[in-house]
């Protein structure tokens, strides 16, 4: 199984979507790559029904609501890109003493045993192999559970999609943040180490580009659930509601008091992201993090970047990916980027790919 993630080290021609498929809301971006940069052809986001119990029942209305947003964002092709995340997901880069050729890949098989926390048995495995300028083997291996990759594609096929290609949601997140290089991500032409957090709904994922070059990906177990399920007890309210008035879907009495709350239930999250940033910096061998880019559904709640950047080390801005791409597509497309291109960075990164 091919999962996509060597093309992060150089992107080819042949255009796809990107989708990512969500637990509340699924995306698609379709560009188009020319010698200035990128254009979004095509984008949508379409909203999955809440509170379905009924696993079935759920993955009909995921369905759905990929066939919606693929009608809705105007792409022109069937061929997709989809992500995987999580628990089920490993990314490390490993360094091995001067092995032959023939070696490698049991070498490599046995480090993903090693290191991942599910069974690599019943997973795919892939690696890249990089140059270190010594005698040693390194390089950089992937491993997703084959459950994980076989429900993102029969999601998608469902929806009448062709999954081309399995990516790591974390190296597409690099690869659009690579490609882009927003605004503060360099000092004075020189790059400083800079973060991406992806804030979703049962994990935050982190991803840092080290000095090397080589990829560092986190998924830490708490995210915008979490988040949401700590300030609707703290409020005695409905997860519904709280959702409705973070979002700003709903002006409610107590609002400010529900506001109020979301420090409180983020302290987990940012003590788990600064060990995060910390055991980089130690294990890694690498500079510090100068500046963490928040993207996700999540960042777009009013005060939770603030929030993030008076409690890091690092200075947190938000990061829509959109802002140095031009649009050639209708108006329609460019209000969903402009009002929610944060929450479509994955997406974004998994249409940078290319079969």
């Amino acid at each position: 199984m091919d999962l996509g993630w060597k093309r992060a080290f150089g992107l080819q021609h042949n255009e796809v979507l990107g989708l990512d498929i969500g637990s509340s809301e699924v995306k698609i971006v379709q560009l188009h790559k020319y010698n200035g940069g990128y254009a979004v052809t095509a984008a949508g986001v379409v909203e999955i029904p809440a509170n379905i119990d009924n696993n079935s029942q759920r993955e009909e209305n995921t369905t759905e609501a990929i066939r919606e947003c693929l009608r809705s964002s105007g792409a022109n092709t069937q061929m997709a890109v989809c992500g995987v995340s999580g628990p089920e997901v490993a990314v490390r880069y490993f360094n091995f003493p001067s092995l032959l050729p023939e070696e490698i890949e049991g070498a490599v098989l046995l480090e993903a045993a090693q290191i991942c926390p599910f069974n690599v048995d019943a997973a795919a495995v892939d690696y890249q192999l990089t140059a270190d300028g010594g005698n040693n083997v390194t390089g950089i291996l992937v491993a997703a559970t084959n459950n994980l990759i076989q429900k993102r594609r029969q999601l998608a096929e469902k929806a009448f999609l062709k999954c081309v290609l399995m990516d790591v949601e974390g190296l597409a997140l690099l690869n659009c943040f690579n490609e882009l290089r927003p605004e503060g991500a360099e000092t004075e032409g020189t790059k400083r180490t800079a973060a991406v957090l992806n804030v979703g709904n049962s994990h935050t994922t982190l991803a840092v580009t080290g000095e090397n070059g080589l990829p560092f990906i986190r998924d830490i177990a708490y995210g915008s659930n979490d988040i949401v399920e700590q300030i609707a007890t703290e409020n005695n309210t409905s997860t519904e509601r709280i959702r409705k008035i973070l979002f700003g879907s709903e002006n409610a009495q107590g609002q400010s008091e529900i506001e109020s709350t979301l420090g409180r239930a983020c302290k987990q999250l940012i003590v788990d992201v600064t060990e995060t940033l910390r055991y980089y910096t130690t294990q890694e061998k690498s500079t510090v993090v100068e500046k963490v880019f928040v993207c996700g559904r999540f960042a777009l709640v009013k005060g939770f970047v603030e929030l993030l950047n008076s409690s890091l080390s690092a200075e947190a801005v938000l990061w829509n990916p959109f802002d140095k791409m031009r649009f050639d597509a209708g108006r329609d497309c460019e209000d969903i980027v402009a009002k929610k291109g944060p929450a479509m960075a994955v997406a974004a990164g998994l249409a940078m790919r290319s079969i």
